[in-house]
């Protein structure tokens, strides 16, 4: 495990318990502005058909997600009303154990959405044995919802992904456009500071990172129209971001 993936491992361990609490409001925001684009991101989702179908039957086909540094499973709640599965990977043990408590307080089945403990990025560790089974692979999406400025290696992090989708997949990332600095509003620096290894990413940058991974199909960069604040009430913390969205196809 490198330093930075043991520095990330550690914040966000201790972040986990209060991090749905502290930043619901940019939870939901990043939530909502992904399902706005639900058609733009390309996949064959499944749809609503409660009213025509029994409520007992099995659905007509399947749709999978692989959110990966899932955190507390924004990508997962986002995307949750369109697909028949939601899994989550993270290096976090909070966040993982988080993800999985609201599964379970809301009822919902762990054959529908669980969180895994596990890393797929370990550049000596392709194939980590506890994610080698069918089950984490061939995926119909796999997302990283702001996590790629925390990866050591962001080209990896995509191959790695690709690997798991199946042909014609969608990749997805959430994350911030470039930016110069990583101070809050009062100056101070903001606590993730020291999990952070690039200062956001053009759509040059990634569109080269998709493609490298062979997921560049139908490649676009959107910037979402509000930027994103992320305010922690608690240390008086503020800091605002611009956001895009990427999406690319495993070709």
């Amino acid at each position: 495990m490198s330093d930075n993936t043991e520095t990330n491992r550690s914040h966000w361990n201790e972040a986990a318990s209060t991090y749905n609490s502290k930043f619901s409001k940019t939870i939901q925001q990043i939530i909502n502005e992904i399902q706005k684009r639900k058609d733009w991101i390309g996949v064959g989702w499944v749809e609503d058909n409660s009213d025509d179908e029994d409520e007992f039957s099995p659905p007509k086909k399947t749709v999978r997600l692989l959110d990966y540094a899932c955190g507390t499973g924004l990508v997962s709640r986002g995307l949750a009303p369109y697909v028949t599965q939601c899994v989550g990977i993270d290096i976090s043990e909070g966040m993982v154990n988080e993800y999985n408590a609201s599964v379970q307080n809301q009822g919902i089945p762990t054959s529908e959405m669980y969180a895994m403990l596990g890393n797929l990025l370990d550049a000596s560790n392709p194939n980590p044995t506890t994610l080698s089974g069918p089950e984490f692979y061939d995926f119909d999406i796999a997302v990283v919802g702001l996590g790629f400025h925390h990866f050591d290696d962001p080209a990896l992090a995509a191959k790695r992904l690709a690997e798991r989708l199946k042909k014609g997949g969608v990749f997805m990332i959430v994350d911030f456009m470039p930016h110069a600095h990583f101070h809050g509003h009062d100056g101070h620096d903001h606590p993730a500071k020291k999990t952070v290894t690039h200062m956001g990413f053009s759509d040059e940058e990634v569109k080269k990172v998709f493609e490298g991974a062979g997921v560049g199909g139908g490649f676009e960069y959107v910037v979402l129209g509000k930027g994103v604040v992320f305010e922690d009430k608690v240390k008086g913390t503020k800091m605002e971001r611009s956001v895009f969205m990427a999406r690319g196809s495993k070709l």
